[in-house]
C-alpha cells in the first residue's frame, strides 16, 4: 500500500537546516554497509548523494577518494554512479564534484 508524502506537521523527522557537518561525521558514511544488490562503493555514493547537500557532498568525496574507494564504481549493467546522477535535473553540483575526482560516464 503506497502512502502518502508527509509533510509539515505530519514529518516524523523534522527537517534539520544548518547544522554543521565535521570530517568525522563525513566519513562516516564510508561504514555503509551495502545490500547484496549494490557494490559496496556505488552504495557509499548513494547514502551520501540522499543523504548531504551538494557542498557537503563536494567535501566527502575527495575523502571517499582518499579512503581508497573507487569513484568509478558501477552497476552490473555497466553504469557508474555518475551516470546515475546525471540523470537527476538538479545535480549539476554533484555532478561537478564527482568529475573533479575522476569520476566517468560509461
Amino acid at each position: 500500500m503506497k502512502e502518502e508524502k508527509k509533510s509539515g506537521k505530519d514529518r516524523t523527522q523534522p527537517a534539520t537546516r544548518g547544522e554543521e557537518w565535521s570530517d568525522e561525521r563525513l566519513m562516516s558514511f564510508l561504514d555503509f554497509e551495502p545490500p547484496e544488490s549494490l557494490p559496496a562503493d556505488y552504495n557509499i555514493l548513494l547514502k551520501a548523494y540522499r543523504g548531504m547537500t551538494d557542498e557537503l557532498f563536494a567535501r566527502f568525496v575527495p575523502l571517499f577518494v582518499e579512503a581508497g574507494h573507487d569513484i568509478n564504481a558501477s552497476l552490473e549493467d555497466g553504469s557508474t554512479f555518475l551516470d546515475l546522477v546525471l540523470q537527476h535535473r538538479k545535480s549539476t553540483a554533484y555532478a561537478e564534484a564527482l568529475k573533479n575526482a575522476g569520476a566517468v560516464e560509461s
